[in-house]
């Protein structure tokens, strides 16, 4: 159905008159109310992107603190991986090899394990700062005694590779 100055309805009207920005003169300073909103906008966007920061940073810590405790397991697993390796190969190789060089190669591999699980809680103390992070760490309180009772672990396989 056309409208009543002969357009089609599907059509939007075009005008021909200036947006009213476009009318002012370039000598002409902005009013109070605009500079109002602009500042009013900053001052939202500011605060958006400070949250948004805040958000990140927190994040950051959270992974920090996840990273660190990858890092734990990864050298308490390798320490126990290389105990179970000593005490097999003394095992396994008392048989193939000389007795004292099975001893050996079980000796070596139990040390590396005693050598993990010292640099597995070296490296949860010493190596993650204070931050803000929104999760807690592993309670260094349950740290000490399990890494302790490994080292005991440890040192009764070193013994055991030297005494049979």
């Amino acid at each position: 159905m056309p409208r009543p100055g002969g357009e089609p309805s599907g059509f939007p009207v075009v005008s021909n008159a200036m947006p009213q920005s476009a009318s002012k003169q370039p000598d002409e300073q902005p009013g109070t109310d605009e500079l109002v909103r602009t500042a009013k906008s900053v001052e939202h966007t500011a605060a958006t992107l400070d949250a948004e920061a805040d958000r990140r940073t927190s994040l950051a810590a959270d992974r920090t603190v996840f990273a660190a405790e990858r890092t734990y397991a990864a050298w308490v697993r390798t320490a126990l991986a290389a105990l179970a390796s000593g005490v097999g190969a003394r095992a396994l190789l008392e048989d193939v090899l000389p007795l004292w060089l099975a001893q050996i190669t079980g000796t070596v591999l139990i040390l590396f394990a005693a050598f993990c699980l010292c640099a597995a809680v070296w490296r949860e103390f010493a190596g993650v700062p204070k931050s803000r992070a929104r999760v807690s760490p592993l309670p260094r309180v349950l740290l000490l005694p399990l890494n302790f009772f490994l080292l005991l672990v440890t040192l009764a396989a070193l013994l055991g590779v030297w005494v049979k």
